[in-house]
């Protein structure tokens, strides 16, 4: 009987039109398999890094600045080379990259509680509560996120004690993620919520005394995951670009955390003293990162919505 049931199960995914899109799309493919690469490397920090970063036992300043490991001057303890605090570039990167990832996550999972919650609120509710929440849509487009991250991170440090200060850099970060970015959600599931909240089988419940808030979560809610699932995997790519954006002009974790941001913030200053594996490689690996993040939204859009199919 599992046997059966997992043959079903198999079918009925060798049969999806996600599957046969992205066994017809090279391009997704390798996006796909670089993210997973990516990303297993990042969780893996300890296992596949040679060194803890965050261990100032083991950083050596005398270290510093040294080449990647197959130029003339570089050493074999170091692949990717040094940075100007002595720390082995591989090992920051990757510690970096889970940094920036857990920071993304988490902002994009509140953005999309916090978004979808109000878009189904305005859509269903409709009258002055949809004003009111599409109003407040406008007002949070005109806030960009580093001025949002300036504006949390001058109201906390005025608030919290000296002695606080420890995870205000990552409060701030995914603050100003999470408030930049729900809006785009909020949108589109109150334009799905219009639609279905006029289809016959809500009215149908509606008629035969489904209270309001069944009828929104039991009904409606499960039509805009799709879409929903392809706007967070393409918000995950902007929020690492954000996060290492506002690392780098000194908003986000301070330099002695490793993220990419900072890798990159501090390998600028050494870039045209011949330091350049500082800065190229975190720009590599981010670059990577967020690329193969786009490509694979991109295919999911695709793979979501057969109009777009060629």
């Amino acid at each position: 009987m599992t046997a059966q049931k997992d043959k079903t199960f198999l079918a009925r995914l060798s049969d999806s039109p996600v599957w046969w899109s992205l066994k017809n799309s090279l391009t997704a493919q390798i996006a796909l398999a670089a993210g997973i690469l990516l990303i297993v490397l990042a969780v893996g920090a300890p296992i596949f890094s040679t060194q803890n970063p965050f261990d100032l036992a083991s950083i050596d300043i005398s270290f510093a600045n040294l080449p990647p490991s197959w130029t003339e001057s570089g050493d074999p303890m170091f692949l990717f080379g040094t940075d100007d605090q002595g720390r082995d570039l591989w090992s920051a990167m990757l510690y970096g990259m889970r940094l920036s990832l857990t920071i993304s996550v988490i902002a994009v999972a509140l953005s999309i509680l916090l978004g979808v919650s109000l878009g189904l609120l305005a859509g269903f509710a409709g009258g002055w509560i949809e004003s009111l929440i599409m109003r407040v849509c406008d007002i949070m487009l005109s806030f960009p996120a580093i001025l949002l991250a300036l504006l949390i991170d001058g109201i906390l440090r005025a608030a919290l004690p000296a002695g606080e200060h420890t995870l205000l850099p990552y409060v701030v970060l995914i603050a100003a993620i999470t408030l930049s970015g729900w809006v785009p959600y909020a949108r589109t599931v109150r334009g799905i919520t219009l639609v279905e909240r006029g289809r016959e089988y809500v009215l149908s419940a509606r008629v035969i005394g489904v209270k309001p808030r069944v009828i929104l979560y039991r009904h409606i809610f499960p039509n805009v995951l799709g879409p929903v699932f392809v706007l967070g995997t393409l918000h995950v790519a902007t929020a690492i670009l954000t996060e290492a954006t506002l690392s780098f002009l000194g908003v986000g974790v301070p330099p002695t955390t490793p993220s990419l941001g900072t890798l990159i913030r501090i390998g600028s200053d050494f870039l045209f003293s011949g330091e350049w594996w500082i800065t190229i490689f975190p720009g590599a690996a981010l670059v990577a990162l967020i690329l193969s993040v786009n490509l694979v939204g991109d295919w999911l859009r695709d793979a979501f919505n057969p109009t777009l199919q060629q």
